[in-house]
């Protein structure tokens, strides 16, 4: 509140201060360059005040660290009342992916992404129709897997979305 009454203060005594320094007596003079000091300290103080620094999210730093961005090719899917994708899993394999999804006719096209800006790099894919999910991924026994939440549709073909080749059911 401080800051918007001094920016206040500065727009309208600024001016002022200005045409007085011009045409003002000399006494309207001294008043005006006390005026314009008393303004310049007043922003020097607001600027000086010290602010709390907040700690960088150790958290976050770590896990971008141990997460390395890559486009993970799918080995296999197991339909029912959701999508279960799997595919090699890495020694620093992300904790989430972005899957997106588009529907071509009777074929379901399927693009993964893992890394630390998992949704960075969506929108090179043109067209309707898709829709964008980011889930967690499971790791166990150096298979890393997500579950897609879709209706079953016993008449899509899975597809990956890169290679345009079937992905083979499990």
């Amino acid at each position: 509140m401080l800051a918007i009454s001094l920016g206040v203060a500065w727009l309208v005594l600024g001016p002022l201060c200005l045409w007085l320094l011009i045409r003002g007596s000399t006494g309207e003079r001294m008043a005006a360059l006390v005026t314009l000091a008393l303004l310049e300290g007043g922003t020097i103080a607001m600027g000086a005040e010290e602010r709390p620094v907040p700690a960088p999210p150790a958290i976050v730093a770590n896990v971008v660290a141990a997460c390395q961005e890559r486009v993970p090719v799918p080995h296999s899917a197991k339909l029912g009342h959701e999508i279960v994708l799997t595919w090699a899993a890495e020694p620093r394999e992300c904790g989430a992916a972005a899957v997106v999804v588009r529907a071509e006719g009777r074929r379901l096209r399927l693009w993964l992404y893992e890394g630390p800006g998992v949704g960075s790099r969506l929108a090179v894919l043109p067209g309707h129709h898709q829709h964008v999910f980011t889930l967690p991924v499971h790791v166990k026994s150096g298979t890393a897997a997500l579950r897609l939440p879709m209706r079953e549709n016993p008449e899509y073909v899975l597809t990956d979305g890169r290679t345009g080749r079937r992905i083979p059911q499990a």
